[in-house]
């Protein structure tokens, strides 16, 4: 089981964090210092409700030593992992802190509860180790005025070390670990019109309220931007597949174009899709490959992703999912072979909405990049409902972090594996504008049936035409594969769905795809 204790960040989180915060605004929210006081999540709620009545005013950034860093200074600092807080406490969770500077300006400041009391975590110079050219240059003894953010360790692979589990760092990004996991995809507490007309706000937490007990930790936050305030509760349970049970009250100063529940950040490159784009030795590149939506109805969605060629967008229009959620369904080392990367250990996520969410959509952004330290896609939640200033909203939801992997013994085959090429028959010249799919269905009832079978495949196709699709039994396995030659006009944004059925049943999950001809 591979060792999750990242004391000290890659070069590859680095780059995705520099990625992310080349689109961060300044938006720091650092409340007074305070002595203990009395704490809950109900009285944070109202101390948010009230910020959201009055203007936004942005703290200020305090100047220091570190204000100069850049990457390779920044990486020259860690934190002491003899100094995690809570160390001497009874339960097996570690508190770490992330330093100030580079890409964190501005302060966060975190508070240790414990019988409904908190008392703020004080951190200096002595908390942390430099290393090169800052050895000569930090003041000792000297005290940070905050710091980052921070990472919660628990003995989550093995009994005798203290793995990560979750970290917060960065505007309202998070991450968290199942078993046998290495850092992927990041979530985030809140998008606020994420490529829209109006230019993204990236609200912060800027103040963090932590306590645990036994296997359980919980993290409260204040959320703080120009459009709102918010109070956050986590409850993180860490296991095989950690959940995170979140609750967000927000309070709306203005309007929002477009408002993003429970937002999810992951990356793509290439896949079988558009393999042929990239010049790489390995199959594929990516922390998650598709969306999956299961619908009230009890169908299931999958969305393979993609690398476009300019910005795309797909809403997925529903009334109280299920859930939803970017996941990583290729788990063998063969389809990356990046011993580095391990692709394979990425955990997906999944969000479970708790109560009614209503009608709205689940939303995909995907972002062309030609570079794996990219970021680009992004899923979430957008509420039918418009957000006005005075609004006051609540959702709540689960986080699961883990494998995912869909259940073998289900009665609906899902999709295994998506490939793309140029249109026509092969061998010949492609066809002009016209595009080829291969969609291949695993498992379910599907798998037990001859080549023969009564199965059809449904397809529905807006914005371009079927030339022609072939069904068939791949001679191997008992996967079943559905090739579609589809035809466009130029410029055209072509949405498709599939799936398999027989004369009374449906027998697969639904495949959708969005192709633009450009």
């Amino acid at each position: 089981m591979p060792s999750n204790a990242l004391t000290t960040p890659t070069r590859r989180d680095l780059l995705k964090l520099a990625a992310l915060a080349a689109l961060l605004p300044h938006l720091a929210g650092r409340a007074e210092a305070q002595a203990a006081q009395p704490f809950s999540f109900d009285g944070l709620t109202e101390e948010m409700r009230a910020l959201a009545g009055q203007p936004y005013v942005p703290a200020d950034t305090p100047e220091g030593w570190w204000s100069p860093l850049d990457y390779d200074g920044y990486r020259l600092i860690r934190f002491r992992d003899d100094l995690a807080r809570w160390s001497e406490g009874p339960d097996a969770w570690r508190l770490h802190a992330f330093h100030m500077g580079w890409l964190f300006p501005e302060p966060v400041r975190l508070f240790d509860v414990s019988d409904g009391t908190a008392h703020e975590i004080a951190f200096s110079t002595d908390d942390f180790q430099y290393f090169g050219e800052l050895t000569d240059q930090v003041p000792e003894h000297g005290d940070l005025p905050g710091v980052a953010g921070f990472k919660l360790n628990w003995p989550l692979n093995d009994a005798d070390r203290w793995d990560e589990v979750v970290s917060f760092v960065g505007a309202s990004y998070f991450r968290a670990l199942g078993q046998g996991n290495v850092y992927g995809a990041s979530a985030r507490g809140l998008a606020l019109n994420t490529w829209t007309m109006t230019p993204e706000e990236f609200p912060r937490f800027s103040r963090f309220y932590l306590s645990r007990e036994g296997e359980v930790a919980t993290v409260h936050a204040t959320l703080e931007g120009p459009s709102l305030a918010g109070a956050y509760r986590f409850v993180i349970r860490p296991g095989a597949v950690t959940e995170i049970d979140v609750t967000a009250r927000l309070f709306f100063r203005s309007a929002v174009e477009e408002l993003g529940v429970a937002p999810l950040t992951s990356m793509f490159l290439f896949a079988g899709q558009n393999r042929g784009e990239f010049d790489d030795y390995r199959p594929n590149v990516h922390d998650s490959d598709g969306l999956g939506i299961a619908k009230a109805d009890g169908d299931r969605v999958w969305r393979p992703l993609n690398n476009p060629e300019r910005l795309a967008s797909s809403y997925f229009a529903e009334t109280s999912p299920r859930s939803f959620g970017l996941y990583q369904r290729m788990r063998d080392f063969e389809s990356y072979q990046d011993p580095g990367a391990r692709y394979d250990l990425r955990p997906s996520i999944e969000v479970v909405p708790q109560g009614d969410w209503g009608a709205g959509a689940v939303r995909l952004v995907e972002i062309p990049s030609d570079l794996e330290a990219n970021d680009n896609i992004v899923a979430m939640w957008v509420p039918e409902a418009k957000v006005a200033p005075g609004d006051a909203r609540e959702f709540a939801y689960t986080l699961r972090w883990g494998d995912l992997t869909p259940d073998p013994d289900g009665p609906l085959a899902v999709v295994a594996e998506t490939r793309a090429g140029a249109g026509g028959v092969s061998g010949v010249e492609a066809l002009e504008n016209a595009r080829k799919f291969a969609v291949d269905f695993r498992g379910g009832t599907l798998a037990s049936l001859e080549a023969g079978a009564p199965v059809e495949p449904v397809v529905t196709l807006s914005g371009g035409h079927v030339l022609s699709q072939v069904l068939e039994r791949l001679p191997e396995g008992s996967d079943w594969r559905v090739v579609l030659d589809v035809a466009a006009p130029k410029d055209s944004v072509v949405e498709i769905t599939l799936h398999l059925a027989s004369p009374d049943a449906r027998l697969s999950e639904t495949w959708a795809y969005q192709w633009v001809n450009v």
